[in-house]
């Protein structure tokens, strides 16, 4: 169910499975598998602006919180880099369980049953203040540095050539740049790729915290597990607006010359604000 693709390589493999009670006993039953839509992601540079909630205006943060994207190239060219500020509003949006599609009762990513607001990044002190970022992901440093952001192009090069994101490489986004820190403020590029940056840093923040979960993998058919970075290949991301994916979703880090439809999805007169739907793949172990 959910966006065509792979398999990722580090899923859960074999049929049969076993989990335990409450009471230490085990009960067979026949591993699952399947991308499962979860979560919408909007960014938007104004403060406030929730476009998922029909447009409504929140008196969220203050005009210092207003962002912008930039033209990255020609920036660099006069400045020798640019950076774009992007403001996340994260909600939850199991639709499989809403609509009460076949989903086994213990198969759950998080506690999130209907749509909610997860978190919005307003009130968050972190997200435009990379100091303060720096001690809630204090490992930022050991990755702050040329060999370590060399590492985001061979992993951009192998998915361009048809391999799945690294997640040995836990600090990269393939061709979107690199992960750290987790903030708004994005290096500037095209328009598709900042934001995709942008939103899976929110998404990288809810794991730093304990707030999102691995659902992929032998170790996690019966539980979900904490996991304190992005693991990668557990995610695609779906362009909901201003131009849907309507056929597939793309890879944490994938070009966006490979996506459906191409990098050029902003019409004329509809703004840069992004809104992608965020899949996640989902082990799970149905007993019998």
């Amino acid at each position: 169910m959910g966006p065509s693709g792979k398999v990722p390589d580090n899923a859960a493999t074999g049929m049969a499975c076993a989990c335990q009670d409450g009471l230490g006993v085990y009960h067979p039953g026949v591993l699952t598998a399947m991308w499962e839509p979860r979560k919408i992601i909007e960014l938007t540079r104004t403060p406030g602006c929730m476009s998922s909630l029909g447009g409504v205006n929140l008196n969220l943060g203050n005009n210092l919180q207003y962002g912008i994207q930039t033209d990255g190239g020609d920036d660099e060219r006069r400045h020798k880099f640019s950076i774009s500020f992007y403001n996340a509003h994260m909600y939850a949006l199991p639709l499989l369980r809403m609509l009460d599609l076949y989903l086994p009762g213990q198969c759950t990513a998080d506690p999130y049953s209907d749509f909610d607001v997860v978190s919005f990044s307003e009130i968050d002190p972190t997200w435009n203040n990379t100091a303060l970022a720096f001690f809630q992901n204090p490992e930022s440093a050991a990755v702050a540095n040329v060999v370590a952001q060399q590492a985001c192009a061979l992993e951009a090069a192998a998915q361009f050539a048809g391999k799945q994101p690294m997640d040995s490489l836990w600090w990269c986004a393939g061709s979107w740049g690199g992960q750290y820190p987790l903030t708004g403020s994005v290096r500037s590029m095209d328009t598709p790729r900042t934001t995709s940056l942008a939103g899976i840093r929110e998404l990288a923040v809810e794991h730093r915290r304990g707030l999102a979960y691995r659902t992929m993998g032998n170790d996690t058919v019966c539980r979900s597990k904490i996991y304190p970075t992005l693991p990668k290949q557990q995610y695609k991301l779906n362009m909901f607006s201003p131009t849907p994916e309507t056929k597939e979703g793309h890879e944490v880090g994938e070009s966006p010359y490979q996506w459906q439809g191409g990098m050029y999805r902003y019409p004329t007169g509809k703004g840069q604000d992004s809104t992608y739907m965020i899949y996640q793949w989902m082990d799970c172990c149905r007993t019998i």
